[in-house]
C-alpha cells in the first residue's frame, strides 16, 4: 500500500525551526505527515511496485539505531496514534529503549513472557533463549518489517512486544513495592505506557488494513 503525498516545501532552517517550536500544530502536523510518508513510501521503492531496497532498507535500521533520525522522530512524536508518524515514532522509541538498556528489556520480556498469554510471544517472535540479543534482533525485525513485507504485520509484532513489556514491568513492580516504592512507582509508569503503545500499534494494524492511517 501507498500513499500519494505532496512533495515537502524546501524552507530555510529558521523556518523549520519556528514550525517545530510554534503554537501552529497544523504546520507541524502536515510535515509529519509529509516526511513520515515520504520515507516509508522511499524506503519501500514505490516506483517498483513496492518492492523495499535492501541497501535502503539496511540504512534506516542502521540510522534509527544511531542518532541519524533522532529529529525527523522528535517532529514524529507530537502526532496522533491515528497517524503514519505517529505509529513510526513508536516502533522508533520501543527500538531505541531497548537498544539503551539491553539487558532490561531482555529481562522484562523474560518476566512478562511468563504471564503473557501464548499468542503475544507466538507473534512478537523473540529467538529463544531470551537474552539482549535476542531482544535486539526483535527489534530490528520489527523495524525492517515496517519497509518490507505488510506493515500491519510489524505492527501487531510491536503490540505484542509492548504487551509482553507492559507484563513483565507490571509483574516486576509487584515484587519491587515491598523493597523500592520509587523503583516500583517507576515500573508501574512502564508498564502503563507500554500497555498504551500496545493497544495504540493494535489499532494502528487495523488502521493499515483498512486504509485510514493518516
Amino acid at each position: 500500500m501507498t500513499r500519494t503525498y505532496q512533495r515537502p516545501v524546501l524552507q530555510p532552517t529558521a523556518a523549520f525551526d519556528w514550525i517545530i517550536g510554534a503554537g501552529d500544530p497544523g504546520a507541524a502536523h502536515r510535515l509529519a505527515q509529509e516526511t513520515s510518508w515520504a520515507l516509508l513510501n522511499r524506503v519501500r521503492g514505490a516506483s517498483n511496485a513496492g518492492a523495499a531496497d535492501p541497501e535502503i532498507v539496511e540504512r534506516v535500521v542502521r540510522l534509527a539505531a544511531g542518532s541519524g533520525i533522532d529529529d525527523i522522530a522528535e517532529l514524529w512524536a507530537g502526532a496522533g496514534a491515528h497517524s503514519l508518524a505517529g505509529q513510526l515514532w513508536r516502533i522508533y522509541l520501543i527500538h531505541r529503549v531497548a537498544e539503551g538498556d539491553p539487558e532490561g528489556a531482555a529481562e522484562l520480556f523474560r518476566i512478562g513472557q511468563r504471564t503473557a498469554p501464548t499468542i503475544h510471544p507466538v507473534v512478537a517472535g523473540a529467538a529463544e533463549p531470551t537474552g539482549p540479543e535476542s531482544i535486539a534482533a526483535l527489534c530490528d525485525a520489527i523495524l525492517r518489517g515496517v519497509f518490507t513485507g505488510d506493515l500491519s504485520i510489524a505492527l501487531e509484532r510491536a503490540s505484542s512486544y509492548c504487551r509482553i513489556m507492559s507484563l513483565g514491568a507490571a509483574t516486576l513492580a509487584d515484587e519491587r513495592d515491598l523493597v523500592d516504592e520509587a523503583h516500583a512507582a517507576q515500573l508501574t509508569t512502564r508498564a502503563l505506557r507500554y500497555a498504551a503503545f500496545a493497544d495504540e500499534l493494535h489499532a494502528g494494524a487495523a488502521r493499515w488494513r483498512d486504509g485510514t492511517l493518516d
